[in-house]
C-alpha cells in the first residue's frame, strides 16, 4: 500500500512540474523577476475582482537594516466573498486572512510563489475541517491566480 502511494506522489509530481509541497506550503515557480511575478499577480488578482490590500517588500526591508535576503514580496489580498464564510465559522480564521502570496527569489535565483494551503492553515481551527466546502474557493483562486501570474 506505501509503495501505490509513492507512485501516485511520484506521478502527480511528474504531471504538475511547476508545483512544490512541503508542510502545507504550495510552491509555484515562474521565469520572471520577483517584480514582475507580484506585478502580474497583483494584475490577476484585481483581474479576478478581489482588493490587493498591501505589498510588503521584506527585501527591502532587510537590507534597511544592512542584511540581504534577495528580493521577497507579500502580496495580501482578499474578498470578503470568499473569506466571510470561514470568519462565520470560526472567528480565528482572521488570523489566517487576507490570504497572502510571498514571492521571493531562492538561493539559486529561482523565482516562486509561496502560499499556505486553506486546508491546513484554516482546516485545523475548530469549527472548519479540512475539506470544507469553504476553503475551495480560497484554494481555487490560490491555485489560479498563481498560475496565471507564473505564464
Amino acid at each position: 500500500m506505501h509503495y501505490m502511494k509513492t507512485i501516485i506522489a511520484t506521478a502527480a509530481v511528474a504531471v504538475t512540474p511547476m508545483l512544490a509541497w512541503a508542510e502545507g506550503i504550495v510552491k509555484v515557480e515562474t521565469e520572471k523577476t520577483v517584480s514582475g511575478a507580484v506585478d502580474a499577480l497583483v494584475s490577476a488578482i484585481e483581474g479576478a475582482g478581489a482588493k490587493v490590500f498591501a505589498r510588503v517588500d521584506h527585501g527591502a526591508g532587510a537590507k534597511s537594516i544592512g542584511s540581504d535576503i534577495g528580493a521577497s514580496e507579500l502580496v495580501i489580498f482578499g474578498n470578503p466573498k470568499v473569506g466571510t464564510p470561514a470568519m462565520e465559522a470560526n472567528r480565528l480564521a482572521g488570523l489566517h486572512l487576507p490570504l497572502k502570496v510571498l514571492v521571493y527569489e531562492d538561493d539559486a535565483g529561482k523565482t516562486w510563489f509561496a502560499y499556505e494551503n486553506p486546508a491546513e492553515s484554516l482546516g485545523s481551527l475548530e469549527s472548519i475541517e479540512p475539506d470544507a466546502s469553504l476553503l475551495d474557493p480560497m484554494a481555487t483562486a490560490l491555485k489560479n491566480l498563481t498560475a496565471k501570474a507564473a505564464m
